[in-house]
C-alpha cells in the first residue's frame, strides 16, 4: 500500500529541519574564520618565523653611536641630563619639565590632545623609548639627532617657553659643577641681560641682539650642551620585552609558545600579511623611521599641518644640526642629513612612531585624531584619500574578525 500522506504537522516539521539544516550549513561556510580566530593557533611559514623573529627586542643591538654628541654614552652626562630631564625651572612658568609631558609610567608619553606645555601645541607628544635608534626625530623629522630635538621644547612657546640666556642661568646656578665636569667652564653672566634668545618674546629677542657675538656663542654652547647631556639620559630609554618577545623567541627556535593567545596570534598573521602594517612598523622598535602619508584626516580645531615637506627647510637650516657647529661630528658622518629624501611624497607625511606599549598611548596619529586602536585599524581597512598629497594606502578588506584580532595583537605589545 502507498504510504499515507503527511499530515500539516509532519511537513512543519521537516520544513523546521531543513531550514535547520540550511542555517548549520551557512554557519559551517561563516564560522570557520571565526573560529580559527578565537580557538585555534596559526601555522606560521618559515618566512612568516623569519618576519616575527625580526621583530623581537632579541634583535635589536647595541644603542648606535652618535657622533655628533661626543657625552653620548658619558655616564656622568646621562646622570646629569636625568636631572635637566625632569627640572621644571627649565621653563617660564617653572612648573613643566620634559618629564611632564614624557611619562615613565604612560611609555614615555602622555595622553594628551594635543600636548600641553605652557600653552597647547598642535601635535602629540611622541614616546622616547628606544630613540637612540632612529636617524630623524619629531613627527615631521625636523632634528637629526636627540639633542637637538631635546632644544625644541626648551624654547617652544607651547611647551617650557624658556629663553636661551635663561636656560643658562639655570645650568650656572643649579648644575655648574656637573656641567663644568663635562663641558668646561660656564659662562659669566655679570651684567647680561635676564633673559635672552632669537627666538621668543620680542623683549627676548631684542635683548640677543645687544649681545656681542662671542657671547651668543657661549650661551648657543651652553644651549647646545644641555640637548647633549639630556640626550645622553634618553639614550638609556629602551622599550621593555612584552609576551610578544617570548613568543617571537620561542617561534624562532621551533618551540610552540602560549605567550600570544590566539586571537592575538591570528592578529600577528594578518600584521605581516594582509593588513601589510610591517611594511612599515618592522624591525623590533616597529617603525621604519620613516615618512608616510596615510590618508589621516585633519584634526579637529587644529590648522593643516603638511608634515616632513615643510620640515625640510627647517632641518637644513638649523644650526644644531649634524653640520652645524655645535655638532660633534665630521661632515662624512653626517650621511643621514647629506643624503635625505626629498621627494614630494613627503607632502603630509609623518612619521612611523613605534608601536611598542601603544595600547596605553592614546589618542593616535600625529594629532590625536583617533580615540582608539579601533578606529586607527578601521582607517587603515577604508583608506580614505588624502586631505592634502597622496595616501600610500589602498583597502585592505580586512573582515570584521581580523581587525578584532589585529587589534589584540597590537595591545600585546
Amino acid at each position: 500500500m502507498p504510504n499515507p500522506a503527511p499530515t500539516r504537522h509532519a511537513l512543519n516539521s521537516t520544513s523546521s529541519r531543513i531550514a535547520i539544516a540550511a542555517a548549520l550549513v551557512g554557519l559551517l561556510t561563516a564560522v570557520p574564520a571565526w573560529l580559527a580566530l578565537s580557538q585555534s593557533n596559526v601555522r606560521f611559514s618559515d618566512t612568516d618565523v623569519a618576519l616575527v623573529a625580526s621583530m623581537s627586542l632579541s634583535q635589536l643591538g647595541p644603542v648606535p653611536p652618535d657622533p655628533s654628541n661626543r657625552v653620548a654614552d658619558d655616564p656622568a652626562a646621562a646622570a646629569l641630563g636625568e636631572a635637566l630631564f625632569s627640572d621644571v625651572r627649565l621653563s617660564r612658568s617653572g612648573a613643566i619639565a620634559c618629564a611632564s609631558c614624557h611619562i615613565p609610567q604612560r611609555g614615555f608619553d602622555d595622553n594628551d590632545l594635543p600636548g600641553q606645555g605652557v600653552g597647547t601645541t598642535t601635535r602629540r607628544t611622541m614616546p622616547l623609548a628606544g630613540t637612540a635608534y632612529s636617524p630623524w626625530f619629531f613627527w615631521d623629522g625636523r632634528a637629526d639627532s636627540q639633542w637637538a630635538q631635546a632644544l625644541g621644547p626648551l624654547e617652544h612657546p607651547g611647551e617650557q617657553a624658556l629663553d636661551r640666556l635663561g636656560i643658562a642661568r639655570v645650568v650656572a646656578s643649579a648644575y655648574r659643577q656637573d656641567y663644568e665636569a663635562l663641558f668646561g667652564p660656564l659662562l659669566d653672566m655679570e651684567g647680561l641681560p635676564h633673559s635672552a634668545s632669537p627666538l621668543g618674546s620680542a623683549a627676548d629677542r631684542d635683548a640677543w641682539t645687544v649681545l656681542d657675538a662671542q657671547t651668543q656663542l657661549q650661551v648657543n654652547t651652553i644651549f647646545a650642551n644641555v640637548g647633549k647631556a639630556i640626550a645622553a639620559f634618553e639614550r638609556t630609554l629602551l622599550p621593555e620585552r612584552s609576551r610578544f618577545d617570548d613568543f617571537a623567541d620561542a617561534l624562532a627556535d621551533g618551540k610552540t609558545s602560549n605567550d600570544l593567545t590566539p586571537s592575538e596570534q591570528q592578529g600577528l598573521a594578518v600584521f605581516i600579511g594582509k593588513g601589510q602594517c610591517i611594511q612599515c612598523h618592522n624591525g623590533p622598535l616597529f617603525s621604519d623611521h620613516f615618512f608616510h602619508n596615510t590618508g589621516v584626516p585633519l584634526a579637529k580645531d587644529l590648522p593643516l599641518d603638511l608634515g616632513r615637506s615643510v620640515a625640510l627647510e627647517h632641518l637644513d637650516n638649523d644650526p644644531f644640526n649634524c653640520l652645524g657647529a655645535f655638532s660633534d661630528a665630521d661632515p662624512g658622518q653626517c650621511g643621514e642629513l647629506r643624503f635625505k629624501s626629498t621627494d614630494e611624497r613627503l607632502l603630509r607625511a609623518f612619521k612611523t612612531p613605534s608601536l611598542r606599549t601603544v595600547e596605553i598611548r592614546a589618542p593616535f596619529m600625529h594629532a590625536g585624531q583617533f580615540a582608539d586602536l579601533e578606529a586607527v585599524v578601521a582607517h587603515y581597512n577604508t583608506a580614505p584619500w588624502s586631505v592634502v598629497g597622496i595616501t600610500e594606502l589602498h583597502k585592505l578588506q580586512l573582515t570584521a574578525a581580523e581587525r578584532s584580532a589585529l587589534v589584540d595583537f597590537l595591545k600585546a605589545l
